[in-house]
């Protein structure tokens, strides 16, 4: 009788023994599987912190002042003349390096063009693309500053033709340039917005390079 009790008993102890080792194995694997798909999936709200830019990074992008303002302000309508006077050669000229320039001049100032409403959108400005925005001050009154050309010389530039209209576009485009090279240097002055600074010192680096190309075609 003591026998089969001790050894009923034995079979009872190793039955319990082995369903325990079968669920703490179970509750191991799905505690090791939870734990490796979190490791190697994060979540979303994890993802969307670290992606999502500080304060201090959007403050700083938007980071602007009144000489800001006035640089997109003005360069914008100053960069519009550029590009129609670019758009004047057709028809008015052949000669290659002439053309070039005209080419080259639209391609870049017309981009410049929309970043700079860009800014001025974003600062809460109007729309330099408005007919007549902002020109008012740029016109023959401060031509000395700006280099922008009068309607009538426009005109006069309008009704020229191979040799004249030449000369007369490189002379003009060369006195545009200078005006806007003035206006990027005191942009780089006195701005505070990194990237239109940046833009500033593009313009300024590329202009003169044009300008040198402009007065030795001019010698030539």
């Amino acid at each position: 009788m003591y026998k089969t009790r001790s050894r009923r008993t034995g079979f009872a102890l190793i039955g319990i023994a082995a369903s325990a080792t079968l669920l703490f194995a179970g509750c191991s694997s799905d505690n090791g599987d939870h734990d490796m798909d979190s490791m190697s999936h994060p979540s979303s709200a994890t993802s969307a912190t670290s992606a999502a830019p500080t304060a201090s990074n959007t403050e700083q992008a938007a980071a602007f002042n009144d000489a800001d303002v006035m640089f997109a302000q003005m360069m914008y309508p100053h960069h519009a003349q550029a590009v129609e006077m670019a758009q004047l050669i057709e028809g008015r000229t052949t000669t290659p390096e002439v053309v070039q320039l005209a080419d080259a001049i639209e391609s870049a100032q017309g981009p410049e063009m929309e970043q700079l409403a860009q800014w001025l959108k974003q600062w809460g400005q109007p729309d330099p693309s408005a007919e007549g925005e902002g020109q008012g001050d740029m016109h023959h009154g401060d031509d000395a500053m700006s280099g922008m050309m009068s309607e009538q010389e426009m005109t006069d530039l309008a009704a020229k033709s191979g040799t004249e209209f030449d000369q007369a576009w490189l002379a003009m485009m060369i006195e545009h340039h200078i005006g806007a090279i003035e206006m990027a240097n005191a942009q780089i002055a006195d701005g505070e917005n990194q990237a239109a600074k940046q833009l500033a010192t593009t313009i300024a680096a590329t202009q003169q390079q044009e300008i040198d190309t402009m007065r030795s075609l001019l010698q030539s």
